[in-house]
């Protein structure tokens, strides 16, 4: 049974909730589900902006019938080709034979690509426009963000930014699919902000890029293709994307993550981030080997101080943590101050590694030399970390 939702006069919502989906994209865990979004424009045309992922397909399809009542399906603006806003668009094609599909030209390929589509398309690049009557489709060019055929639509009659991907989020909706801000930041800002560095913060300057196209913008109603719709307050998120994008700090704290093997590594990542708390610095501290990466990875963006802190396994960085700096440095990690502790028996060799690669990030700052313990921590080992923890912690006051 249907449950499209009016936004707007003309303007309906045809999405659809997974609160089963364990890994997003196979890779990242969401425990509170995810939300596939989808709208309908009517005017004298009618214009559908994306299709879902084929887990809420049927929902979709009742949702889309409802809201086109009587009226026939005359577009279809394909913004973004992953599968999961896609995959549905060869089931489309069969209910609605004669709708004309709008894309760019990178997504007519794909669209050939994943579904054999040979039929025509028209075919739109920035700045192109399209009357649907009262109101005006704009074409904005969003490539990378973060996929090379985004596009974004814009309706400047009303204000209505169609975004694709950008300022979407994890998280399935509860109900209310417009963002309220005090409860996205209680509820969905993490989730938001671990979408983003993972999903689009490797390609921060193309993000920029969109952000600067959309300054000039009059916006009344932000509709992503993840998570709730914006309308009030969207200043106080797209500040947050004006940070991320930057890879700014959002915060003067430290995140401390540790990999050990029999806890004494832990040990002396517990005794520093005691040492910074106690000098009245917010700190948080993360088991690499327990903690997902997409988590690790957005809690490093997060925080502007960050501390590396492994044990040495065979003659290299533990395994989990090498796989986490890979991560950092893929994803574009910088503009960071970053402390090293090391630990190994008999040759501790993780220090010297992983400031090699934190070193060779842009704009990374190393706070002391690298701090060593062996084996276990002792006085000396213990008054050094305490020495260190202090140092940290001057730094991100001043």
């Amino acid at each position: 049974m249907q449950n499209c939702q009016e936004l707007a006069a003309g303007l309906y919502y045809l999405g659809g909730n997974d609160r089963r989906l364990a890994l997003f994209e196979s890779a990242y865990p969401v425990p509170r589900g995810v939300s596939y979004n989808a709208y309908l424009l009517k005017d004298e045309k009618t214009v559908l902006f994306d299709t879902v992922d084929i887990a809420v397909g049927d929902f979709f399809f009742d949702n889309l019938a409802c809201a086109l009542g009587e009226d026939k399906l005359d577009y279809v603006v394909v913004q973004h080709m992953e599968p999961d806003h896609s995959a549905t668009f060869a089931r489309l094609l069969e209910r609605y034979p004669d709708v004309t599909v709008i894309a760019s030209q990178k997504a007519a390929v794909m669209l050939k690509n994943y579904f054999g589509y040979t039929g025509k398309a028209y075919l739109v690049k920035e700045g192109d426009t399209l009357s649907i009557g009262k109101r005006t489709l704009t074409f904005i060019g969003a490539p990378m963000v973060h996929w090379p055929e985004v596009l974004f639509t814009y309706v400047p009659e009303e204000g209505f930014l169609f975004s694709a991907d950008a300022f979407g989020t994890f998280g399935a909706l509860a109900g209310n699919v417009i963002a309220e801000k005090d409860v996205f930041a209680a509820e969905y800002l993490d989730d938001a902000r671990r979408y983003y560095f993972n999903i689009v913060g490797k390609y921060g300057v193309q993000v920029q890029s969109v952000l600067k196209k959309a300054a000039g913008l009059k916006i009344s109603m932000v509709c992503p293709l993840h998570g709730p719709i914006w309308k009030d307050d969207f200043a106080w998120y797209l500040e947050k994307y004006l940070i991320w994008s930057a890879y700014k700090p959002e915060e003067k704290c430290v995140a401390v993550f540790y990999a050990s093997v029999y806890g004494h590594t832990q040990n002396a990542a517990e005794i520093l981030a005691s040492a910074i708390g106690a000098e009245g610095v917010r700190v948080k501290v993360f088991d690499v080997s327990v903690t997902h990466p997409s988590e690790l990875l957005s809690e490093a963006f997060r925080c502007s101080h960050a501390v590396f802190a492994s044990t040495t396994y065979n003659n290299g960085i533990f395994v989990n943590m090498e796989n986490f700096l890979n991560d950092l440095k893929a994803h574009n990690y910088q503009n960071r101050a970053y402390a090293i502790v090391e630990n190994g028996s008999w040759a501790p060799q993780a220090g010297s590694l992983m400031d090699g690669i934190l070193a060779g990030l842009k704009n990374m700052r190393r706070i002391g030399e690298k701090t060593t313990v062996l084996s276990a921590v002792n006085a000396s080992s213990r008054e050094a970390l305490v020495t260190l923890g202090k140092q940290i912690a001057e730094d991100v006051k001043a």
